[in-house]
């Protein structure tokens, strides 16, 4: 049995946290957010678009676990012979306003969406547009399996052309062996939504990723929470944590109505920590400006939370493999992203 709460609808249908995240904004904290990205003196993008790491397709056929980040929350995973898409999300643009400016900070992917190797699954954590993205999805259908997604988000990528038959919805607690890769459905303390009028409509998640020989968790989006404990007591400890670090509201009045959606990068390291995680590679940045910080601000502090507590990580260049037998055991010093 779990020991946690598992996933809950109240009266009016909405799933719900196990502690809330966001109090109802009123019409002056929305025009005074609003006023606030518009005078934000924070380099909220970088100087110059950020350099990738080319990725050829043969680096994708030789059968060794690895990873690549792909700005954002978008990695590819291969583990076990499958290659599996975390939060895919590759279009240009993280809103469904076609002439929203803010665009990826990388002007090019590492590599097309055309030339990926077959996927064997892609897992989603939410529906928020900067994780599951339409454009990407489509895309990704001719060449996808399986998609596996959190309860109520199979409405969404049917509704981009998946065949029901392709998708698996869990709920928080229900794990499934997928394709012989170990999944478990764990909690994340987010919301959903891709409207005005769907809020929290279908669940968020957080997920672990197990085969015999690895163990890995993806912590989707969210707040910190009790539930990282709960995690680890029964699913760690993980040799890899896929961390979210960026997207955090930490100026203006309306930051204590914010700071449940996001962590802070010291509670990114403190939620890795929690889980009982052995390397941790930050994501949820470097791919798009959603928040008021400097671009490169989360890696600037994870870094240094990680470095005080003595705990590995390593920060990625985008579409760099990391090959998991050989991760950095001690924290990395090559800080590509301090000065662009």
């Amino acid at each position: 049995m779990n020991d946690w709460n598992r996933s809950r609808r109240a009266k009016n249908g909405k799933f719900q946290n196990e502690i809330p995240v966001i109090a109802k904004f009123k019409v002056g904290d929305i025009v005074s957010m609003l006023l606030e990205f518009l005078s934000a003196k924070t380099q909220r993008r970088p100087k110059q678009p950020l350099p990738i790491v080319p990725l050829q397709r043969g680096m994708l056929c030789d059968g060794i676990d690895k990873i690549v980040w792909f700005g954002h929350s978008a990695s590819l995973l291969q583990i076990d012979g499958k290659t599996i898409l975390l939060d895919p999300m590759f279009g240009k643009n993280p809103s469904p306003l076609p002439f929203s400016r803010n665009r990826r900070f990388s002007v090019n992917l590492p590599i097309p969406i055309e030339e990926l190797p077959p996927i064997d699954i892609v897992v989603l954590s939410h529906d928020h547009h900067d994780h599951l993205d339409s454009f990407s999805i489509r895309k990704l259908i001719p060449l996808t399996s399986t998609f596996l997604v959190p309860l109520g988000v199979s409405k969404r990528i049917q509704k981009d052309g998946a065949s029901p038959d392709t998708v698996i919805e869990l709920d928080w607690g229900e794990e499934r062996i997928v394709q012989g890769i170990h999944f478990a459905c764990t909690p994340a303390r987010h919301f959903s939504g891709r409207g005005l009028f769907d809020q929290n409509s279908t669940l968020w998640c957080s997920w672990v990723i197990k085969t015999e020989k690895r163990s890995l968790f993806f912590s989707g989006d969210g707040g910190y929470g009790p539930h990282f404990k709960r995690i680890g007591r029964q699913h760690g400890p993980f040799e890899l944590t896929l961390m979210e670090c960026g997207q955090y509201m930490e100026c203006g009045k309306y930051d204590k109505r914010w700071s449940g959606a996001h962590m802070l990068p010291e509670e990114t390291v403190h939620a890795h920590r929690d889980v009982k995680g052995g390397v941790l590679l930050p994501v949820h940045w470097g791919g798009f400006a959603l928040a008021l910080h400097d671009w490169n601000e989360p890696a600037r502090r994870l870094s240094a939370a990680a470095e005080e507590q003595s705990i590995p990580y390593h920060i990625p260049r985008i579409g760099e493999a990391v090959y998991l037998d050989q991760i950095p055991p001690t924290p990395q010093q090559d800080l590509w992203w301090q000065d662009l």
